[in-house]
């Protein structure tokens, strides 16, 4: 049996800290792959700690690691933030709550340190860029630091639609996303001739139409969406001859989005043989759905239930929104992984310009990852957690 540990008095001690940590990360956010200065400081907070650090010359992002040798159990947080306009001024924004979990993720390991844990293991943080164009998991994998991993946790804000603060839940079921752009080469002519035209913009206009006749399994949430279309220049006499478009395409299961997207190639393949205009397509960001490990899963609801009680834990939310925390579990199946979903009163929503949450909230997330670490240990040494 592990020795209990003073998580929550910890925390409590160093709540200002915690608050100091988030509003550094708040107001110097960094938009995807440019998050340089937070690589700095995640890295300088991180070795003071006496952990192992890893930085890449190519890209921004690290790894830090605690203890040695197998198993392994990893946190993973996002550290970029988005490029709005806020106030009428466009710049980089943490309205995604990828502070918040930086803060959470930090203070997880920094509290454990703090109470005197030792892993039986290695803890393994990756501060992951690029999270808002989907690349940034696909970048870690790729450098091959996520091979050891046995667990996996990450945490993500949850607007107040789905969760209220001091509730939480296991694991967070994102759908697929992907992002289609295409131009279309028509034939141009006369205004008056358009018999001796391929016109772009007909051709665009039954792409559209076809789209609304896509159906796959109704039991499966799936969509796609013409999101921009662009034709036609000054001369409004001239039969078009170019047409660019975009789609965006969301299915809630990996099989459901391999099923919508190839009856979206047949509609855009049937509209260029019916005009005979020549259609090409390249697929843009794309990031898969949530593959939960029960294990996991388990562990993390154990990890809610000891911080915040049986009675605020909800069930895992199903969400539209896309995370590429997923493709850490897709590209390595031996990962065991989830998310905490944590209730934080988030308002008036995610990438909201002015999105606002309670931040006691990072408290309760940070305690619920370093206890699910010290459980996730202990079940894999066949101990019990206190």
């Amino acid at each position: 049996m592990t020795t209990a540990l003073p998580l929550k008095e910890t925390l409590a001690a160093r709540e200002a800290q915690v608050y100091r940590t988030f509003d550094h990360l708040h107001t110097h956010p960094e938009t995807s792959w440019n998050e340089w200065e937070t690589t700095r400081y995640l890295a300088e907070r991180m070795r003071a700690l006496g952990l192992r650090v890893t930085t890449f010359d190519d890209c921004t992002g690290l790894v830090a690691e605690w203890g040695e040798g197998k198993p392994v159990v990893g946190l993973r947080t996002d550290i970029d933030a988005l490029w709005q306009e806020v106030d009428g001024v466009w710049r980089a924004n943490h309205s995604c709550g990828h502070d918040a979990h930086m803060t959470i993720v930090l203070e997880a390991v920094e509290t454990l340190i703090a109470s005197g844990y030792q892993p039986q293991g290695t803890v393994k943080i990756l501060f992951q860029p690029a999270e808002e164009k989907g690349e940034g998991a696909l970048k870690l994998v790729e450098k091959g630091v996520v091979d050891d991993i046995d667990f996996l946790y990450g945490v993500h804000l949850r607007p107040i639609q789905e969760m209220a603060a001091g509730e939480a839940g296991p694991a967070i079921y994102n759908g697929a996303a992907m992002f289609m752009t295409g131009e279309i080469t028509g034939v141009s002519a006369h205004g008056a001739r358009p018999h001796l035209g391929v016109n772009a913009i007909e051709v665009a206009g039954a792409i559209l139409n076809g789209l609304g006749q896509v159906h796959t399994n109704p039991m499966v949430p799936a969509t796609v969406k013409m999101t921009m279309l662009q034709a036609g220049g000054d001369s409004y006499n001239i039969i078009p001859d170019k047409a660019r478009f975009a789609l965006d395409l969301r299915a809630q299961t990996n099989q459901a989005m391999e099923e919508l997207t190839a009856r979206v190639r047949q509609v855009i393949d049937g509209a260029a043989a019916m005009f005979g205009a020549d259609i090409s397509v390249t697929t843009g960001s794309q990031m898969v759905a949530a593959e939960v490990d029960e294990e996991a899963r388990r562990l993390m609801e154990q990890a809610i239930v000891d911080v915040l009680g049986a009675e605020h834990l909800r069930p895992a939310p199903v969400s539209p929104g896309a995370e590429d925390f997923h493709f850490y579990t897709v590209q390595r199946p031996h990962i065991k992984a989830t998310m905490l979903a944590l209730g934080c009163d988030l308002t008036p929503g995610l990438h909201h310009p002015h999105m606002r949450f309670d931040r006691t909230a990072l408290l309760a997330g940070a305690e619920i990852l370093a206890r699910v670490v010290v459980r996730t240990f202990a079940h894999l040494h066949g101990e019990q957690s206190t």
